[in-house]
């Protein structure tokens, strides 16, 4: 395409395009004068060199029946139209095929008309045209003219002055025959729906329904008009509106997303100059914090140093004494020896003392999720942790640490807390739980913590034997306040398996196989009991055990085995 447009700018033969050009008349793939313009199916308008050179947009095969047994195979060409982008298709003739646009031509000659160059005589090609055969459509001189009407065969043509053309501002000009040179275009043929000359009446058309144009024109041009106006009028107007419609919103887009893109700019600032104040707020509780807990360790360090300083100065003077001195010497000063020693042994610190163990800042940490708060007006997250577990303030939440039941699990909650009785805001810590029978020692409990990562540890265990047992919980190997705790495991209670009934007789219908859990016999090969029989309690019991009380625990094997004649025995459900 780029290729057509270089080489008809180039050629400057038959164009005439500069400034004041009438768009109408040039075309868009030449950028120059139509010559020969065709219309394509799209009702776009190029010249017929521009059409021929544009290259196959797909080939396709049709069959084309001329008679019964005459079938012809064509191919169509289809190209993309160079102003729309339309797949159009080409007549098999090829762009001659195209319909002519007079219309076009009209512009161009009007074109020509309104150049300040002089047009010369198409005829003899010396004088200045003055006229314009519109049958010929040539421009002829004053002499060609006047030769032009002397001529029996032209004679009748239509002359017009070009300065009068040049005034009217448009052409009317008739369209003549491709077949007959010369026949202008007065009949239009119904069958073949195209117009003829009068000599293509009389000859190719002679058996067809041919009639003056004027007399079938208001007919085609109410249809092109009723689908111009009463069709695709509305529908031009909805996709204008439509149109407007959508470069409006286009603008409101743009508008609403720059408006929304400064919203965002001006939040982020706001939030990166929040999150660098929390951060500095941040790093000064730090320093605050490292401060603190190394003027802790100073006084510490003085507290232990003092202490040691005390005993090492006691113990050597006690074993001076007692390596040195004589019996009078170690008797007279014994007093304020020992005195001294048992002063140093009750006021020095104890080393299995959580106390004395040296704050090396483990339990600092940044919790990196936590809310802290607003800063600015924004929220912002992150805390810097520092507190301590506080071994006296730890509780213990939940019935499984003083109950249990024999062969289900039992849990509960260790909740570790700092000095002032806050919940700690994480986990981590080395928790240990052991559950010991107090008299089986060798019975123990597996137990099973899990960190919560709140502070909380959820503790589950499940005790095989009933009886009493302790409870030890215990934070970096040390118990908290209450450790170790006393738990009571109840003996699990056993459900009947049988049925609440008056006798086996009763109960299965007068089976003889079935059985029951007390002592009573049936004669007659009965296997359980009857009413008023031998062994029969008297009263309505348990097939599985006996037991005359409904709302009570299956008896033990061992009871059934001493009381029953039968071994352990249970109704068939029938």
């Amino acid at each position: 395409m780029s290729e057509l447009k270089e080489n008809a700018t180039s050629n400057s033969g038959h164009t005439k395009s500069g400034v004041g050009v009438n768009p109408r008349a040039v075309c868009k793939v030449c950028n120059g004068l139509y010559r020969d313009p065709k219309i394509l199916p799209c009702l776009h308008t190029f010249c017929f060199d521009c059409i021929s050179q544009l290259e196959p947009f797909s080939v396709s095969a049709r069959c084309q029946r001329d008679g019964p047994e005459d079938v012809k195979e064509q191919a169509t060409v289809t190209v993309l139209c160079p102003d729309c982008d339309s797949e159009v298709d080409i007549p098999p003739s090829g762009p001659v095929g195209l319909t002519t646009d007079h219309l076009a031509l009209d512009e161009v000659f009007m074109q020509t008309l309104t150049t300040d160059n002089p047009l010369g005589c198409d005829l003899c090609g010396e004088g200045g045209a003055e006229s314009r055969c519109e049958v010929c459509c040539v421009n002829l001189c004053e002499f060609c003219c006047q030769a032009h009407r002397r001529q029996r065969r032209t004679a009748s043509h239509s002359i017009q002055c070009l300065q009068d053309l040049k005034s009217q501002g448009r052409l009317c000009r008739p369209i003549l025959c491709s077949l007959h040179p010369g026949k202008e275009l007065r009949l239009f043929c119904q069958p073949c729906d195209r117009p003829v000359c009068l000599e293509c009446a009389t000859t190719l058309h002679c058996d067809h329904q041919c009639c003056p144009m004027h007399d079938v024109i208001d007919h085609h041009g109410d249809r092109i008009r009723e689908l111009v106006t009463g069709c695709l009028r509305p529908r031009l107007e909805w996709l204008e509106y439509t149109l407007q419609k959508v470069e409006v919103s286009q603008e409101a887009l743009q508008a609403r997303v720059e408006a929304t893109a400064n919203e965002v700019r001006s939040f982020a600032q706001g939030y990166a100059s929040a999150v660098k104040a929390h951060c500095l707020s941040l790093l000064h509780r730090l320093d605050e914090i490292r401060i603190q807990r190394r003027n802790h360790l100073h006084v510490q360090r003085a507290q232990l140093q003092q202490a040691l300083l005390d005993i090492r100065g006691g113990m050597e003077f006690a074993e001076r004494l007692l390596s040195c001195g004589s019996d009078a010497e170690i008797l007279s000063a014994k007093g304020v020896t020992i005195q001294r020693l048992t002063s140093l042994l009750e006021s020095s610190c104890n080393p299995h003392v959580a106390t004395v163990v040296p704050d090396d800042g483990a339990n600092i940490s940044f919790m990196p999720r936590v809310p802290a708060g607003e800063v600015e007006g924004y929220p912002v997250v992150g805390l810097i942790d520092f507190k301590t577990v506080d071994l006296n303030k730890c509780t213990i939440e939940g019935e499984g640490l003083q109950q249990g039941t024999e062969g289900q699990q039992g849990h509960f909650t260790l909740v570790c807390r700092d000095s002032s009785g806050e919940q700690m805001a994480r986990g981590g810590e080395n928790v240990l739980a052991s559950i010991i029978h107090r008299e089986k020692k060798s019975c123990t409990v597996e137990t099973a913590v899990v960190d919560n990562n709140d502070g909380s540890y959820s503790i589950s265990y499940i005790s095989k034997e009933p009886g009493s047992y302790s409870v030890w919980v215990c934070v970096r190997a040390q118990h908290i306040k209450g450790s170790p705790f006393a738990l009571n495991v109840k003996r699990k209670l056993r459900h009947h398996t049988g049925r609440f009934h008056c006798c086996s007789f009763c109960s299965s219908g007068g089976a003889k196989e079935a059985r029951c859990g007390c002592p009573g016999t049936m004669p007659g090969g009965f296997k359980g009991c009857g009413h008023s029989h031998k062994g029969h309690p008297g009263k309505p019991h348990w097939s599985c055990c006996g037991s005359t009380m409904e709302q009570s625990e299956c008896l033990p094997q061992s009871v059934l085995a001493a009381v029953s004649p039968h071994s352990h025995l249970r109704t068939a459900e029938l």
